[in-house]
Protein backbone atom coordinates (compact mmCIF):
# COMPACT_ATOMS: atom_id res chain seq x y z
CA UNK A 1 0.00 0.00 0.00
CA UNK A 2 1.16 3.49 -0.89
CA UNK A 3 1.66 5.91 1.65
CA UNK A 4 -0.67 8.47 0.45
CA UNK A 5 -3.34 5.42 0.86
CA UNK A 6 -2.32 5.04 4.14
CA UNK A 7 -2.64 8.92 5.29
CA UNK A 8 -6.10 8.92 3.53
CA UNK A 9 -7.51 5.53 5.18
CA UNK A 10 -6.36 6.77 8.73
CA UNK A 11 -7.54 10.17 8.54
CA UNK A 12 -10.96 8.98 6.97
CA UNK A 13 -11.11 6.10 9.87
CA UNK A 14 -10.55 9.26 12.55
CA UNK A 15 -12.92 11.57 11.24
CA UNK A 16 -15.61 8.20 10.82
CA UNK A 17 -14.58 7.23 14.50
CA UNK A 18 -14.31 10.81 16.06
CA UNK A 19 -10.33 10.16 17.41
CA UNK A 20 -8.41 13.16 17.63
CA UNK A 21 -4.58 11.77 17.21
CA UNK A 22 -3.49 9.25 14.62
CA UNK A 23 0.32 7.98 13.89
CA UNK A 24 0.99 6.24 10.92
CA UNK A 25 4.56 4.45 10.48
CA UNK A 26 6.05 2.80 7.10
CA UNK A 27 9.32 1.11 6.23
CA UNK A 28 10.79 2.89 3.00
CA UNK A 29 13.79 0.24 2.52
CA UNK A 30 17.21 0.56 2.84
CA UNK A 31 17.05 0.95 6.79
CA UNK A 32 14.76 4.01 6.37
CA UNK A 33 11.30 4.41 8.07
CA UNK A 34 8.70 7.18 8.30
CA UNK A 35 6.32 7.88 11.37
CA UNK A 36 3.53 10.98 10.71
CA UNK A 37 1.26 12.41 13.25
CA UNK A 38 -1.63 13.54 12.45
CA UNK A 39 -4.29 16.05 14.49
CA UNK A 40 -8.38 16.10 13.69
CA UNK A 41 -8.91 19.20 14.90
CA UNK A 42 -12.74 18.70 14.67
CA UNK A 43 -12.88 16.68 17.88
Amino acid sequence: MMQSSLATTLVHRMRADGVRYGLQTMCEGGGMANATVFENLAV
